[in-house]
């Protein structure tokens, strides 16, 4: 075996990024600054998780376990494979370690007698938990806190006394319940550290995983078979359960809030296995109401696999939603239940000539339903839209709102309340006050949109006025209404009908975060409307950002680094060797940008001949 010394970095690279990072390591321990480009972003947010932690930074301190079992099934499955990862690196100085799905080291194997007293100085031992907790960031607690591949490098350890040493970890997850079982860790010296470690445990844990799928029960492995012939017909959220096992797939972990989770769960548990029941509707902690629907699986029923159906995944303020075809409005698209519901209580006001907010994230649609229903049930009339971002004094914006008010309008929306600073709010609050004590005169529908998160207390004088408050869904969660909101878009941009676009393109689009919601939307085919002006759209024309699945907002830092990384996957065709070495980055660091941003990378075409 080629020893992996010789994929190493120089010396002198070595010793100078071992110096940065030294010195940014005790900047941080001390408070001060650190510029976060010289961090790798996995190992501060492990060192922030440490410091909040309180764990020592100078010493290891964790206490000892001697009631191991060296016959759990972990252990029992592990053995071949480490045995034989032992043989292949015969002679090198490199500590293969188990631990649990804690951090607790069940097992370690040594290469190198200098190493293994090292290792017991430091305690990395059978018996010693390593949780990030415990001994702050290394190897098997930083795997264990972030779900996947880990490498610690040196001065990068939260401990100073561990930093003669380098560590590659990867999470072991149970191929039938998905749950983190444990964590492979190879340790070396630092100046010994390279890019093979990584795959060596990588190929081991895929071995292991191999040996856990061979030890399960037969009742486990018919209960897999179901739960995936089930996620495979069905594209909404799908677990499975027993007595003692759990399979949640990604449908569920990125759906559904830890919380939620374990809701459901739970009911799944007390009424569908053990109540007998086949059908149950729940309501989530979130406010989301849920129907589960069970399936029994095998000769004794006890496995059911689950289906879940969505009533509403967006807020708990409305939890009983109507399903209906379509919120037919005009100017408007969508058929998803929660888009639906909002629409048909925004009409439900306005009919009513009650004077209402409309509240949601920045971009969702909120003045364009207002404008929609004004429209279905004024035609030919006018709304008024009074923006109070735009900078005015009280009195021009209280002169302004009494013109609005008794104008030839039959309706007055008030857009972005939560700009108004105190005395503009008064001034709002006292006009609208009048417009309703004045006796004789014919009263307007009054509309206001707020974004969420504002300071509803500051607002609470005008709000008070505003009896009822409608809550517009963000874009990612009624998803499905994209394949409507695309061409509807598109035909304000294109109205000449000369751009199409590919089945592919609404596939990814659809699995995007859309933190801009509708707004973003309409400026990502706004963008690909400026450079192709005919034919058909294709995934190359798509923006970096329309190719990912991220669900929070990127720094400019990060934004320009996953541009980076998506224009160099697409130029070599999905090839994320060929990516990285366009970058100047390692395969490991490629494959963490991408898991990181959620970078939807081309697939890459099949070789010919």
């Amino acid at each position: 075996m080629r020893s992996p010394a010789k994929d190493r970095p120089t010396d002198r690279d070595r010793a100078d990024r071992g110096d940065l990072v030294a010195r940014d390591r005790q900047r941080f321990l001390a408070g001060e600054p650190l510029d976060p480009a010289r961090v790798r972003g996995d190992i501060l947010a492990s060192w922030r998780r440490s410091r909040e932690q309180d764990v020592p930074a100078d010493r290891v301190v964790h206490t000892f376990q001697d009631d191991i079992d060296p016959e759990m099934g972990l252990t029992r499955s592990a053995r071949p494979v480490l045995r034989a990862l032992r043989e292949q690196m015969e002679g090198q100085a490199v500590s293969i370690i188990l631990s649990d799905h804690t951090g607790l080291v069940l097992s370690r194997s040594s290469g190198e007698p200098e190493l293994d007293r090292y290792l017991d100085m430091v305690e990395l031992a059978p018996g010693f938990c390593y949780g990030e907790d415990s001994v702050g960031t290394n190897g098997i607690g930083t795997a264990l806190e972030m779900g996947g591949p880990v490498a610690v490098l040196g001065h990068e350890h939260y401990v100073e006394n561990l930093e003669r040493l380098s560590c590659v970890a990867v999470p072991i997850k149970h191929p039938v319940t998905g749950r983190t079982v444990g964590v492979l860790n190879l340790t070396c010296w630092t100046r010994d550290a390279g890019p093979l470690l990584l795959s060596l445990a990588k190929n081991a844990v895929a071995q292991i995983r191999q040996e856990l799928t061979a030890g399960a029960g037969d009742g486990q492995l018919k209960l897999l078979q179901a739960y995936l012939r089930a996620s495979r017909r069905s594209s909404g959220i799908v677990f499975a359960v027993t007595g003692d096992t759990v399979i949640l797939g990604d449908s569920v972990r990125t759906r559904l809030s830890p919380d939620d989770q374990s809701a459901m769960v739970t009911h799944a548990l007390e009424s569908l296995v053990n109540g007998n029941r086949k059908q149950i509707d729940i309501d989530l902690p979130s406010g989301t109401r849920a129907r589960l629907q069970a399936q029994s699986v095998g000769e004794d029923e006890k496995g059911t696999v689950v289906s879940v159906s969505l009533a509403e995944a967006w807020t708990g303020r409305r939890p009983n939603i109507e399903h209906s075809s379509d919120a037919g409005l005009p100017g408007i698209v969508g058929t998803d239940p929660v888009w639906a519901h909002c629409c048909r209580e925004v009409e439900t006001a306005a009919r009513n000539d009650e004077w209402l907010v409309v509240r949601g994230e920045r971009g969702v649609g909120k003045l364009a339903v207002l404008r929609a229903v004004h429209l279905r049930l004024h035609p030919g009339s006018q709304v008024t839209v009074l923006d109070a971002a735009v900078e005015r004094t009280a009195s021009a914006w209280a002169r302004e709102l009494a013109v609005a008010l008794h104008g030839s309008s039959t309706g007055v929306v008030i857009t972005h309340t939560e700009a108004l600073d105190a005395n503009r709010l008064n001034a709002a609050a006292e006009a609208l006050q009048a417009a309703k004590a004045k006796p004789g005169s014919e009263l307007r529908w009054v509309a206001a949109t707020l974004a969420d998160g504002a300071d509803e207390l500051h607002l609470l004088p005008l709000l008070d006025l505003f009896p009822r408050t409608v809550d517009v869904p963000p874009l990612r969660l009624h998803l499905r209404d994209l394949p409507l909101l695309v061409p509807h878009l598109l035909r304000r941009i294109d109205p000449h009908g000369h751009l199409t676009y590919s089945a592919d393109v609404i596939a990814t689009m659809v699995r995007g975060s859309w933190t801009g919601n509708v707004t973003e939307l309409d400026g990502v085919l706004r963008e690909i409307a400026a450079h192709r002006r005919s034919g058909e759209i294709v995934l190359e024309d798509l923006p970096p950002a329309a190719r990912t699945v991220s669900r929070r907002r990127l720094t400019h830092i990060e934004a320009l680094e996953r541009d980076a990384v998506v224009a160099a996957l697409q130029q070599a065709h999905g090839d994320k060797t060929r990516a990285a070495k366009a970058l100047g980055m390692s395969r490991a660091t490629i494959y963490r940008k991408i898991r990181d941003y959620g970078i939807l990378a081309p697939v890459r075409p099949l070789s010919q001949g």
